[in-house]
């Protein structure tokens, strides 16, 4: 697992629900050569209204405009790491916005390996 606390930059990679890279969602491969290039993680966050560069206004609100939602890729790692990262999207970001912002990283944690937590133990507890 990375370690990463103090200064770092957070890459926001902006695009269309069905943009598709190979028949595969561009968010989608976007976290899966965040993860093959070893960054310290990645999210995705999907929009439920927005516009850009087209002015074409997306929303969730209307059934016939519901297509092609805004989804945000958030990856936040060194910036080293990140610039190193970027010619990485150059061939699947056709249209969209990408952004890279200085940031502080405060607490930075992954699950401890082993049984779930969540799970039902021989107690027989399990969330609460």
């Amino acid at each position: 697992m990375t370690s990463l606390t103090g200064r770092a930059l957070r890459l926001t990679v902006c695009v269309g629900e069905d943009d598709t890279w190979h028949h595969r969602p561009v968010y989608s491969e976007i976290v899966h050569r965040a993860h093959a290039a070893g960054l310290a993680g990645a999210s995705v966050f999907r929009g439920i209204e927005g516009f850009g560069a087209s002015s074409r206004i997306h929303t969730s609100r209307l059934l016939s405009l519901s297509e092609d939602l805004p989804v945000a890729v958030v990856v936040v790692d060194t910036e080293e790491r990140i610039r190193a990262f970027l010619p990485r999207l150059d061939e699947l970001v056709r249209e969209g916005l990408v952004t890279l912002e200085e940031c502080e990283v405060v607490r930075y944690v992954g699950r401890a390996p082993g049984p779930d937590p969540g799970a039902a133990g021989p107690e027989g507890g399990g969330p609460r």
